[in-house]
């Protein structure tokens, strides 16, 4: 325990089993002919492989002055990248509701420069549009259009992709292929189709060309922080070089659908073990799964904000997407890091079903103790606990002042005006102001809490759409009585118990 009364998780005496073993054990793999097998080689081959991915990514964040960057940056215009990165930045440090003068110069410079530039601009532009609590709601809204699909590949291109990617033709490997996409996105299209023993399915194309554009793109990025960097003082303590460093990696990751097909299969062991049986994951085909291409089942539902909620319990879903949400990251320590609402599908009968697993956190023993110190921490609104459980994970320097960094973010926050009652847009709000309270620091936030501060911040949108009169505080201590029941003393969360 932290100061006698926070969280601790024994993960020895959790006694979960290995990857390996859910994977021999699970019926939900066994399902379908030849998927265990091809789980246990993933399990191998894919970690590596994304291993291999952070020094990439690090490599394209300290880009060396070469032809390649001065191509990309040339494109885009290399004064137009230092305004955006510095007006991107000074958006973060301002409150959400405040709109100055020079707002809308900002949002057409950076506007511009998204529709102008390559695939990552238009990533860019995803995240700054899936970013509320994070940026201005100005700049969230304006960059709504980045979540719209994109321009489809021609016609026959998909099938020729996927028929170059297993060589053999499409009627071979489907009864039906739909040369319509269901939706095309910067990354990718996905398709309809139908396996010969009449399966639903949907196969995701990789856009061809893609990965050298993204690295010369995330050159471009990388050459514009330096510089923004070198002029301003706004630039240098927002770390504008450390989120370039941290987009290159989720990109990188995102481009290689070896790495989505174990992310899926080792979410959905995590579900099967834990008895979530209200969540669905997809389930992908073994021997259709490529760097380039990859086959899965199709699941079904819509997009929560497109659902019919009338006569679903909206407290009861609210209640088990926090559930499960925590529990796939603070037992199981693996969870999807891209809940916004087109990869979170409801059916008629109130069952998730999750899509999308390109970008998924991963935390070993000791950041999974600190996330539930953290988490019981902002439950309380305690700001000086939550600071003590990120120094514990490994986000902020363990010499930096943390009593002048309490007490400035206690300016801002005003946690003493929260509490249970408080609803989720002021708890929202509470989280997007210690994360920019933390980046004016030029503190670097690790990827894996980057994206768990994300799901909870689109919990915000979730419990705003099933549920708008709920407490979220209220609906937190619940879940936790329940793991401490589901798990014993091996999850003891001591400040709920007082």
């Amino acid at each position: 325990m932290v100061n006698g009364t926070a969280s601790f998780i024994d993960a020895d005496r959790l006694a979960l089993p290995s990857t390996a073993e859910m994977i021999e054990s699970s019926l939900w793999l066994a399902d379908i002919p030849g998927l265990r097998e091809a789980a246990m080689r993933w399990s191998v081959e894919v970690p590596d492989a994304a291993r291999e991915l952070l020094p990439k990514a690090r490599s394209l964040a300290r880009p060396e002055i070469d032809g390649t960057m001065v191509a990309a940056v040339g494109r885009t215009a290399a004064h137009l990248l230092v305004l955006v990165a510095i007006d991107v930045i000074d958006a973060m440090g301002r409150p959400p509701e405040s709109t100055p003068p020079s707002e809308d110069r900002s949002l057409k410079r950076i506007e511009n420069l998204v529709r102008a530039g390559g695939p990552a601009w238009v990533k860019l532009g995803q995240f700054i549009a899936t970013s509320g609590g994070l940026l201005p709601e100005t700049w969230v809204e304006s960059f709504a259009w980045c979540r719209d699909e994109v321009k489809p590949l021609a016609r026959r291109v998909p099938r020729r992709i996927v028929e170059r990617a297993f060589e053999r033709p499409i009627e071979d490997l489907f009864a039906d292929f739909d040369d319509r996409p269901l939706g095309a996105a910067s990354i990718a299209q996905v398709h309809r189709a139908v396996a010969h023993d009449g399966r639903e399915l949907v196969v995701k194309i990789r856009r061809p060309g893609l990965r050298k554009r993204f690295e010369a793109d995330i050159r471009a990025m990388a050459g514009a922080a330096r510089a923004a960097e070198k002029v301003s003082p706004v630039a240098r303590t927002g770390n504008v070089s450390g989120f370039v460093e941290l987009f290159a990696q989720l990109v990188l990751e995102e481009l290689d659908f070896r790495i989505e097909a174990f992310n899926m299969v080792e979410l959905g062991l995590s579900a099967e073990h834990g008895g979530a049986g209200y969540v669905r994951f997809p389930r992908p085909v073994p021997g259709l799964v490529t760097e380039r291409v990859l086959v899965m089942e199709r699941l079904p539902g819509v997009s929560y904000t497109s659902a019919d909620l009338e006569g679903i319990d909206g407290e009861r879903l609210l209640r088990l997407a926090i559930e499960g949400i925590l529990e796939h990251t603070l037992v199981y320590g693996v969870f999807h890091g891209d809940l916004h609402a087109g990869n979170v599908l409801i059916d008629s009968d109130g069952t998730f079903s999750l899509v999308d697993f390109g970008i998924v956190g991963r935390l070993g023993k000791s950041q999974k103790a600190a996330l539930a110190q953290f988490m019981v921490a902002f439950a309380q609104m305690d700001v000086a606990r939550q600071l003590d459980a990120m120094v514990t994970f490994g986000a902020i320097p363990p010499d930096q002042d943390l009593v002048a960094l309490t007490a400035e973010i206690e300016a801002e926050v005003k946690p003493h005006e929260l509490d249970e009652s408080s609803d989720v847009k002021e708890l929202a709000d509470a989280l997007g102001k210690l994360i920019k309270v933390l980046s004016r620091h030029g503190i670097r936030i690790p990827k894996e809490l980057v994206l768990f501060f994300k799901n909870l911040l689109y919990l915000n949108g979730f419990a705003a759409t099933v549920a708008p009169d709920a407490a979220l505080l209220a609906q937190v201590a619940p879940v936790f009585g329940y793991f401490h029941t589901k798990y014993g003393h091996a999850m003891d969360f001591a400040a709920f118990d007082q």
